[in-house]
């Protein structure tokens, strides 16, 4: 899920996504996970939660508030079938009911492209004394000296980079047939470092706690925002599945021609006339034909069939 590496420039009238007493915390943490979300699924909230859960005991030692958000980019002018933001984000909403994960809203309405670099100042701006962390993929981390300003990310958030892995579309249901063990993982720490461009090596740091904790050298060395909680790189080694909202898709649209093909087949006439969608829980049932469908919210996918969003249509 890599975060948007093209943006334009951002409206400093844009309206805040967050209330006033928001803005007033003292030295908050606030991570955030970009992405299109088209649609978000379980690979989504498994990052975020690994963040959160990593940092609540560091925010409640300190007595700081913590904050790990969702947030979703503008469409894309350049695909067609990119999903309106508002179905995005009522399946962002429904996604992380009963989690403590937030939705900012700071992208999703702007006239795309958008830059991930004028994001990361805007929230820099937002939130002055805060720890700011900025969440990815290796897949993003590699190409950031092909973003533009990517190098100077760091120049206003830390970067949490995670290391995904392919899952195979099969239709098996054990997930860690897919993923590589977690021991050659750990052994391959430095090879993952080496992966980032050389510009960012000199930044990385092997423990998450170096992301919020204030050192002598960064208040020093930072000059562009005097802030010494930003401008570090954790490259966290645990393995966490790929998955990819594009296959969701390309799943969600086959299972929807070939219900629609087999319901045909076995109706009369008079039948498929006055019937227009499966029942939902006939479509929800059945996984066998979507291997995927087991990384979606139910919530998430009730409403992928009730708004009948994926369908072919939509890819004609």
């Amino acid at each position: 899920m890599p975060h948007s590496a093209q943006a334009t420039y951002i409206n400093p009238d844009l309206k805040n996504d967050v209330s006033s007493a928001d803005k007033k915390d003292a030295s908050a943490i606030r991570a955030y996970l970009g992405g299109s979300f088209d649609p978000v699924h379980e690979g989504h909230l498994q990052i975020a939660m690994h963040v959160y859960q990593d940092l609540l005991p560091l925010a409640e030692q300190q007595q700081r508030k913590l904050h790990v958000s969702l947030l979703p980019n503008a469409r894309s002018p350049f695909k067609d079938e990119s999903t309106n933001p508002e179905h995005r984000l009522t399946m962002l909403k429904l996604a992380t009911q009963n989690t403590p994960l937030k939705i900012s809203e700071l992208e999703l309405w702007q006239t795309p492209p958008v830059y991930t670099i004028n994001s990361v100042q805007t929230l820099r701006e937002r939130y002055p004394n805060d720890c700011l962390i900025f969440i990815m993929g290796m897949d993003s981390a590699r190409s950031l000296d092909k973003w533009k300003d990517g190098l100077q990310l760091t120049d206003y958030v830390n970067l949490w980079i995670f290391n995904r892995f392919s899952i195979a579309e099969t239709n098996s249901t054990d997930e860690n047939e897919n993923l590589i063990d977690k021991n050659s993982i750990a052994q391959n720490a430095t090879i993952l470092q080496s992966q980032l461009p050389s510009q960012l090596q000199d930044l990385i740091t092997n423990l998450p706690t170096e992301l919020i904790t204030p050192t002598a050298q960064g208040l020093a060395n930072n000059a562009v925002l005097k802030n010494s909680n930003q401008g570090r790189i954790y490259i966290d080694p645990r393995p966490v599945a790929a998955v990819s909202s594009t296959q969701i898709r390309q799943q969600l649209q086959h299972q929807k021609l070939q219900n629609t093909k087999n319901r045909l087949n076995i109706m009369p006439i008079a039948e498929t006339q006055i019937t227009s969608v499966q029942p939902i829980n006939d479509i929800m049932s059945n996984t066998e034909s979507n291997p995927l469908a087991k990384w979606l919210n139910p919530a998430v996918y009730q409403y992928i069939i009730a708004h009948q969003l994926y369908s072919a249509a939509q890819f004609r």
